[in-house]
């Protein structure tokens, strides 16, 4: 049993339709022994009929105690959902999404997310609009220039945009690119790079303020009268996501208290290796 296109021989040349559909041989004495199967297909000139081989065994169809053939009747019903298929290749983005994408090198699929990731930060990307870029007119040997060219064709272009000015100001080649690198590595490397370059320029201080968090490390010894607490800054974290449900899962494991045994106790001032645990608040 199988669903066919009927006018598949007077539609337009390369027509296709995509349809998710199932059909039955209805049970006219109890429905709930209805068969039912359902299946799915791309219909073309090709192939404009789909369905099932084998649906049920003909001997139980003709059983008249079956309840599949009652009067010398059979009943078929059928359900098509036709859907919308996206056609890559004719794709509009921008006309769809208001946004465009990145080319993809080779393996840069990773920076092309972090680079996606920053341009949606306003204030980032105003920030790098006001970069000072007269040390060198080609964006291929100035990572500001060419992270605002960059940006530039992200906010107005109308098809994806190339990277391959950037990682030239990375001073990367063809294998570079061909190469994947860590993406927390490469947001730290050019978040430096961009601080170093904001210096003395009105946007001073962005990448830190944009970024920057505190965590306090809290230590108390169980054996004796100690306790230290210290504060440090972070420009990104390390989050174990296995057996997380979600990213307030991962922050909660993250700031567990540990306890700082065996090799590694952790040594008080004026009272030597202690164990204690570790507390890590953000």
């Amino acid at each position: 049993m199988y669903l066919d296109v009927a006018d598949s021989a007077v539609l337009p040349y390369g027509w296709t339709r995509y349809a998710q559909f199932s059909l039955s041989v209805v049970n006219q004495i109890h429905n709930k022994f209805t068969i039912r199967k359902e299946t799915q297909h791309q219909f073309s000139a090709r192939e404009s009929d789909w369905g099932f081989t084998s649906f049920m065994p003909l001997s139980e169809l003709y059983n008249p105690s079956r309840g599949y053939l009652v009067n010398d009747t059979c009943v078929i019903e059928a359900e098509v959902a036709v859907c919308k298929v996206v056609d890559y290749w004719s794709y509009d983005s921008k006309k769809e999404t208001g946004y465009v994408g990145l080319k993809n090198q080779g393996a840069t699929c990773y920076m092309n997310s972090l680079l996606q990731t920053l341009y949606h930060i306003p204030y980032f990307r105003k920030a790098v609009y006001h970069m000072p870029t007269t040390e060198n007119d080609m964006p291929s040997g100035s990572i500001p220039l060419a992270l605002q060219s960059l940006f530039y064709k992200l906010q107005y272009n109308d098809s994806s945009v190339s990277t391959k000015e950037l990682t030239k100001s990375f001073g990367w080649d063809m294998h570079d690119s061909f190469m994947q690198h860590d993406v927390q590595e490469l947001n730290r490397v050019l978040s430096e790079k961009l601080e170093d370059k904001m210096k003395g320029t009105v946007v001073e201080g962005t990448i830190q303020q944009l970024f920057e968090g505190h965590h306090m490390n809290y230590i108390e010894c169980i054996n004796v009268d100690f306790k230290s607490t210290r504060k440090e800054s972070f420009y990104d974290l390390q989050l174990d996501v296995k057996g997380c449900q979600d990213v307030y899962a991962s922050f909660d494991k993250y700031v567990e208290v540990e306890r700082l045994e065996g090799d590694n106790k952790y040594h008080a001032e004026q009272h030597g290796l202690q164990v204690s645990p570790l507390e890590l608040l953000c």
